[in-house]
């Protein structure tokens, strides 16, 4: 039968009113009129997805969601009628992470066979393309990039590698002097670790090389830590799905609206910085050890109930008001990931082996997880670019990301505040997330991650605390120049820098606030998981949980105590100036690095 899934699934849910009405237009369509078939699928795929979600996804009602699409690909495949629907280009900048980037190809592939957006020719997926730009400093991890390329262009993806030497090759046809903001100072024998920002910006003009004159295509930018699922939470912690059809729904809102760009969010791991949730999850380790304490280690578990926090958006920030969200009133419960039977002590030392996670950018008490909102109604106007999961069309190349050689963090809500002041309405956010891992299983780290050092037990944010601080004025005094009419309107250089000074004063003090904040709160810790009453400190031996918890206590406090570095940076006048230095003559130079960036696309000649 030509349309056997979308009728079975109508007929399932045929109590539904408007599923009623597109039933009986189904049932009396003539055999040959594709569009009207094509109309209902596009009128029942919304209503089928609220069913589905409203009645609790499971594993059947997924794989049947799953051959609905098929279907429907068969059925456009088929038609007589061109498929002028959106190509995809998918950017993902990688640095020195092959097991994140096979991951992250293998969540492509696995979506395109499940959905099969675009069918396929000579067995390869005809409107996937994917760019991998390589930014690795080490050649084990280049050579291994290299062939995961190859392997999944051998199962049926268009993948182009973009590496060291076609990233030189593109930028020898620019003026690098007048780009240096942009795309960075050109140094041959130092080609790696130039940062996402730069790598992003370089690729930029790879995307410009590729796009056709002839179909209509998206850029769809990513991260290599990501993967095209949403995770729901559950008893035992979280299941994964390839639940939404995210080519479909992109070319659906971008075909039927003014949008130019668009971007989602991540579930999974926070998208901040550890220097930012370090309050929040020790407030979580001091509610669970107080807990934990009063049990029993030898009784059955007790972390497995009330599994929903109710954490809104942001619960995992310290500073979670400053971006205008509320400020979580409470602790969040730990829930227990274990399976099987086990006891209390078994979950205390399976939760804090996952301690030194934390410094690698997890949350274990304050993960996010995937609510379904119907796509239509979830999209809202947008003032933050998500870097690692953002959407464009080909004429928004021209918003590189700015001040990129500035390497700090916060580039994305930064370019976002820009493109907000100019595209207004066109610029959206919609209910269309990905899957968020910031570490690896083998190692229980991140592959690598710029600014955080492990040596042994220790680990040292400095470097991720410098560029979270500094990503924080930097954002801060974009949104009051872009108050002031910036980039369109000029603003010297004396009023930038005083706004930029203002916002470190203002920025510091907060950041110190949190600071002794999470000094008591280490203070209380430590209190407890030394209390000589407590159960652990009664054994023979400390168990393994409390030595991992001690090693924890001790990297907080090198990391956050009064005499910490990081902080000791930011009271510093010589780091000071030159970050607030840096910032203004970035600032300052925008419009002519837009200038000379919109020159560069014009003039495509140098990338025919």
């Amino acid at each position: 039968m030509k349309h056997e899934i979308l009728d079975k699934l109508l007929n399932r849910h045929q109590k539904h009113k408007t599923v009623q009405r597109l039933n009986n237009l189904l049932n009396n369509i003539s055999p040959t009129d594709d569009k009207k078939l094509t109309e209902i699928y596009s009128n029942a795929i919304p209503l089928l997805e609220d069913c589905i979600w409203n009645n609790h996804i499971t594993n059947t009602t997924l794989t049947d969601y799953q051959k609905l699409f098929q279907e429907y690909e068969t059925h456009i495949q088929s038609s007589e009628d061109t498929d002028s629907r959106y190509n995809f280009i998918i950017a993902i900048p990688v640095a020195d992470r092959p097991q994140h980037l096979n991951a992250c190809l293998q969540s492509i592939l696995t979506l395109c066979k499940l959905y099969q957006y675009g069918g396929t020719s000579n067995g390869v997926y005809r409107k996937i393309s994917i760019l991998v730009a390589d930014d690795s400093q080490h050649q084990k991890n280049i050579n291994k990039n290299r062939q995961i390329v190859q392997s999944f262009i051998r199962q049926g993806l268009d993948v182009i590698y973009f590496g060291e030497q076609q990233q030189k090759e593109i930028l020898s046809s620019i003026d690098t002097e007048k780009a240096r903001n942009i795309t960075g100072t050109s140094n041959p024998d130092k080609f790696y670790h130039k940062g996402a920002s730069i790598t992003r910006n370089i690729t930029y003009l790879k995307l410009l090389k590729m796009q056709s004159d002839h179909e209509p295509c998206l850029f769809y930018f990513i991260d290599s830590d990501q993967e095209f699922q949403v995770n729901i939470q559950t008893e035992n912690g979280s299941k994964e799905f390839y639940a939404i059809n995210y080519f479909y729904h992109l070319n659906k809102i971008f075909s039927q609206s003014n949008t130019s760009v668009l971007t989602g969010k991540v579930v999974g791991d926070p998208p901040v910085s550890p220097a930012v949730m370090a309050g929040t999850f020790v407030d979580d380790v001091i509610y669970f050890i107080q807990q934990i304490a009063e049990l029993k280690p030898e009784h059955s578990c007790q972390f497995h109930d009330d599994f929903e926090n109710g954490t809104g958006d942001a619960a995992y920030h310290d500073m979670a008001d400053l971006f205008g969200f509320e400020t979580p009133s409470k602790s969040c419960i730990y829930h227990c990931t274990l399976n099987n039977a086990h006891k209390n002590i078994d979950c205390l030392n399976h939760f804090f082996t996952k301690l030194n996670k934390f410094f690698d950018g997890e949350h274990p008490t304050r993960k996010s997880y995937y609510q379904y909102e119907n796509l239509s109604a979830s999209i809202k106007p947008a003032r933050t670019i998500y870097t690692g999961n953002y959407i464009f069309k080909p004429d928004n190349l021209k918003y590189f990301i700015p001040f990129a050689s500035l390497k700090l963090r916060m580039a994305g809500p930064v370019l976002g505040r820009i493109i907000k002041a100019e595209l207004g309405d066109q610029f959206i956010s919609a209910n269309l997330p990905m899957l968020h891992k910031r570490t690896i299983d083998k190692t229980g780290q991140s592959e690598f991650r710029p600014g955080v050092n492990h040596v042994n037990n220790s680990v040292d944010l400095s470097g991720e605390f410098i560029r979270q601080f500094f990503g924080d004025v930097m954002l801060f005094s974009i949104i009051e120049l872009t108050e002031m009419g910036y980039p369109k309107k000029e603003l010297s250089l004396n009023v930038i820098s005083e706004t930029i000074n203002k916002n470190f004063l203002s920025m510091k003090s907060k950041y110190l606030i949190k600071q002794h904040e999470l000094s008591d709160k280490v203070s209380i810790l430590k209190s407890i998981t030394n209390n000589t009453d407590h159960w652990w400190n009664l054994k023979t031996e400390l168990p393994q949980g409390i030595i991992n918890l001690k090693t924890f206590i001790l990297n907080i406090e090198n990391n956050f105590a009064k005499d910490a570095s990081i902080y000791k940076a930011i009271n510093t006048h010589k780091t000071v100036n030159a970050y607030t230095n840096k910032i203004a003559d970035a600032i300052a130079s925008y419009r002519n690095d837009l200038s000379y960036w919109q020159t560069v696309l014009s003039t495509r000649k140098p990338f025919v």
